[in-house]
C-alpha cells in the first residue's frame, strides 16, 4: 500500500488547520501545531492524525462544507484506501519519518461547525468506536498515528507501508 502527502495541516488549536508546505515532526507531533483541548487530543499516542483525501472529497459532494484541513488532520493523504488502514500498521513517510497508526479518531464536538452532530455520525459509527474495520465508516474519521522515528516531511512524500505489529 502506498500513497502520498497531499497536504501538510497546522493550528493553533481546533478546527480548521491551515496548511504547510512542509514540517518537522518530533515525538509529540509536528513542530507548531497545537491542541484546544490537549486532555484529549494530542500525546504520544496521538501525535498525527491522518485522514484520506478521498474522504473528504466525498463529504464535499455529499454537500459538507469541507477542504483539507477542515476535519482538523495533520496530514492529508492521496492513494490511500481508508477501508485498508489497520491499528499497528506502519508507514515511512518521505525519507525519514516514520508512523505507527495507534487508533481511529472519534469525532469530537468541535466538528459542529460543519452541522451540528451531522458530520460526526456520517464518518464514525459503534462498529468504529469497537475497533471494527468491517465498518462502512471505517478510516472515514481518520487514525492517529505514534511516531516511531521523527523526521521532515513534506508535501508531495510517499507514503509506504512498511509493516504491521500484530
Amino acid at each position: 500500500m502506498t500513497g502520498n502527502v497531499v497536504q501538510i495541516n497546522i493550528s493553533r488549536g481546533g478546527v480548521p488547520k491551515h496548511s504547510i508546505p512542509e514540517g518537522r515532526v518530533f515525538p509529540l507531533g509536528i513542530e507548531g501545531d497545537y491542541q484546544a483541548h490537549p486532555e484529549f487530543h494530542g500525546g504520544p499516542r496521538q501525535a498525527l492524525l491522518l485522514i484520506c483525501s478521498e474522504v473528504v472529497d466525498r463529504l464535499k459532494e455529499e454537500g459538507f462544507p469541507l477542504f483539507y484541513g477542515a476535519l482538523g488532520e495533520n496530514i492529508t493523504t492521496r492513494g490511500l484506501d481508508h477501508r485498508e488502514l489497520r491499528v499497528g500498521q506502519q508507514f515511512r513517510i518521505g525519507p525519514e519519518l516514520w508512523i505507527e497508526l495507534t487508533k481511529p479518531r472519534a469525532p469530537c464536538k468541535q466538528l459542529n461547525v460543519y452541522g451540528e452532530g451531522v458530520i460526526q455520525k456520517t464518518i464514525y459509527d459503534k462498529q468504529v468506536k469497537a475497533g471494527d474495520p468491517s465498518s462502512p465508516r471505517w478510516g472515514m474519521s481518520g487514525l492517529y498515528a505514534s511516531i516511531i522515528r521523527p523526521g521532515l516531511i513534506r508535501v508531495g512524500d510517499t507514503i509506504t507501508l512498511i509493516g504491521a505489529v500484530a
